[in-house]
């Protein structure tokens, strides 16, 4: 009976790491199926995958990976069409939505200049990018679904991985009933492949805590993967704003409203009465406790005090 799925870094793993087989890989949840080369489902998302040279239409540039989805595949050539509803496919449609880090794991038997001489290699964790359809190579009258994959930034000087992406109330902790609110120091870090919106473990919970439903228009987008929302942050990050990665500073919104309240087209009173280009009141839930002085900050920036 396979563990819990635990998604991010697992302690004492490093890139680089060598594995000797599969059953050594299954220990402490890393990878944790035998046979399938996606560890995931479409309710939780993935949290791991092997490029093991199962499948020709594989494409690995290092820091970026096209990977192709499961099912259909047999000694090599795809014998029937892949599907979204397949649980591996299901679930790197969930990681991307929600962002989250996928393990990648390099296989001897995979085709690639990163590629061990023996055994399995892990990568690092990346994040999805981009999913679609198309022919697959080995048989063209055959459909298979498609995943762009780029690697994340490894956690800057002085900051552990654990600090980065398991916090307390992490999502492999049922994020959003029990939500904390830490202040944790701002460290901004340079994406050297390409600016990835990738979401945080404290954006995820809150998203969860509201279902994907914006807290001003109450829309969600239902993707092929599930309902999708984004997190917002209300006093930005980095220099000059300052503003904290932290579920108090962090609203649920659709995408119109998330560019909307970054542009200062409305903004927040402390009763969260809407103020500006959009009317109504701001929903919030019970367990998330807003900072009003970052309500105060984004009034002030955009002319509303």
């Amino acid at each position: 009976m396979m563990g819990k799925i635990v998604f991010g870094e697992i302690k004492g793993i490093k890139d680089g790491h060598k594995f000797e087989g599969r059953k050594e890989m299954m220990q402490g949840g890393f990878h944790r199926v035998w046979a399938r080369g996606i560890d995931g489902n479409g309710k939780e998302g993935a949290a791991a995958i092997v490029l093991s040279g199962g499948y020709v239409d594989d494409e690995d540039l290092g820091d970026e990976i096209i990977y192709t989805g499961a099912g259909g595949n047999h000694n090599g050539e795809q014998i029937e069409d892949q599907t979204w509803a397949n649980s591996g496919n299901a679930g790197l449609l969930t990681s991307k939505d929600q962002g989250l880090p996928v393990r990648v794991i390099r296989g001897h038997n995979h085709k690639s200049q990163f590629s061990p001489k023996a055994g399995y290699t892990y990568a690092g964790l990346y994040s999805v990018v981009d999913s679609w359809v198309e022919k697959s190579k080995s048989s063209p009258f055959k459909k298979i679904c498609r995943f762009r994959l780029i690697k994340i930034d490894s956690p800057a000087e002085g900051e552990s991985a654990d600090d980065e992406r398991k916090p307390k109330n992490s999502i492999n902790d049922n994020p959003g009933n029990d939500i904390d609110h830490p202040t944790k120091e701002k460290k901004r870090k340079p994406v050297t492949v390409l600016r990835i919106v990738r979401e945080t473990i404290r954006a995820l919970a809150i998203k969860r805590l509201y279902n994907f439903e914006c807290q001003v228009c109450k829309f969600t987008i239902l993707t092929k993967g599930g309902r999708y929302a984004e997190g917002a942050h209300i006093r930005p990050l980095g220099k000059p704003h300052n503003g904290d990665d932290n579920t108090n500073n962090i609203l649920c919104l659709c995408p119109n409203h998330h560019v909307m309240l970054d542009k200062g087209c409305f903004s927040i009173a402390d009763d969260f009465l809407l103020i500006g280009g959009v009317k109504g009141q701001l929903i919030v839930h019970p367990q998330h406790k807003i900072n009003k002085d970052n309500l105060k900050y984004h009034r002030s920036c955009h002319g509303f005090d």
